[in-house]
């Protein structure tokens, strides 16, 4: 065996990163478990002792997870003073309360790892985990890494980008979000346009608990609801709008969920699917966004796929000409890219 020592090398080098990312992952959840983040931000430039006063915790500990997030880059140093702190950048992807919160992305990895062996089974047989039976953390998780992109882009650019459906949303119209979780898209949905009927589905019964108290924290109760059904039967016709936000992939059965959003439509309502962002190939995948949904594809969205019969396990990276494939065999006419982000591919699907 003859080794280029320069391809080791780099090899070597995504190795440490990958493991020190693991790690990283752990001290993020302590983080924002803690307000470590905030606690920073509200004493910057701060020494350790200050941050783990104003968080309440022990130094020592501070000290060594202020190191580290440095090292990875997520906090400022400053070896002058022996001082840390936030760049804007930073404390908008990590503290503020209305930034993108990503430190709760890590939650979800963390989560999948308490069911590790029982996954590896899964992928060893054949065989299937379904989201219900991973740790509640993931829920919460998945939640607060997508939510921050809903909101900047649902109202504001999605539903816009979708033929007449703005102004019939803002006249009042029957919408069912389908694969709700905590309710984030529908209670955006439900605030954004008062006149509209909103109701939330999803067959995860302690998820709906919580979208229902958030709907009532936010004064939505009203015009918000939340039922625990499935995609494939969930109540009601005549809908304007049926919605689905990154989950239809997940489903052991998105041809019959698809089939079944054509049937209660209206005539002229419109399907709004938000999937992961994906090529059609493997290599137009080869980045770090692929990285992050194919990794994630194995232990969630595959594992939920092969859970239950047809087992389609479309996989997080589906990519549009698959999904769109998928839609017109469930009867829908028109389907197109009404927009994009660097993270999602929002599809329009017409009768």
């Amino acid at each position: 065996m003859t080794l280029d020592e320069n391809k080791l090398n780099e090899l070597l080098g995504r190795f440490v990163t990958d493991v020190g990312g693991s790690y990283h992952a752990l001290n993020a959840v302590i983080g924002d478990r803690l307000g470590l983040y905030r606690a920073l931000q509200m004493t910057m430039p701060a020494t350790p002792e200050e941050v783990a006063a104003h968080a309440h915790v022990a130094e020592r500990y501070v000290r060594e997870w202020l190191a580290g997030q440095a090292a990875g880059g997520y906090v400022t140093y400053d070896p002058t003073s022996d001082r840390y702190s936030l760049t804007e950048e930073q404390a908008f992807l990590l503290a503020d309360t209305n930034g993108m919160q990503a430190a709760s992305a890590f939650h979800c990895p963390v989560a999948v790892a308490k069911n590790i062996e029982r996954i590896t089974d899964a992928v060893r047989t054949g065989g299937g985990f379904p989201w219900h039976e991973h740790d509640p953390a993931l829920f919460e998780g998945v939640e607060r890494f997508f939510r921050p992109g809903y909101a900047m882009y649902l109202v504001s650019a999605w539903i816009p980008a979708l033929d007449g459906v703005e102004g019939k949303l803002t006249a009042g119209a029957r919408v069912a979000d389908v694969g709700c979780g905590h309710g984030a898209s529908t209670l955006l949905m439900g605030e954004a346009f008062p006149a509209s009927e909103i109701v939330g589905f999803d067959y995860h019964r302690p998820s709906i608990d919580v979208a229902r108290k958030r709907a009532v924290d936010a004064g939505l109760a009203n015009r918000v609801s939340f039922e625990v059904a499935s995609a494939a039967d969930f109540p009601g016709t005549d809908y304007d709008l049926v919605t689905i936000f990154d989950a239809l992939h997940d489903m052991p059965d998105p041809l019959g969920a698809a089939k079944h959003i054509r049937e209660v439509l209206k005539e002229d309502g419109t399907f709004l699917l938000v999937e992961p962002m994906a090529g059609d190939r493997v290599e137009d995948n080869v980045n770090p966004v692929g990285r992050l949904y194919y990794g994630a594809s194995v232990v969630l969205c595959v594992a939920h796929s092969m859970s239950a019969e047809p087992r389609t396990a479309l996989g997080a990276q589906a990519g549009e000409a698959r999904l769109t494939e998928l839609l017109h065999d469930a009867g829908f006419g028109a389907v197109r890219r009404a927009a994009e982000t660097p993270f999602n591919i929002v599809l329009e699907a017409r009768i």
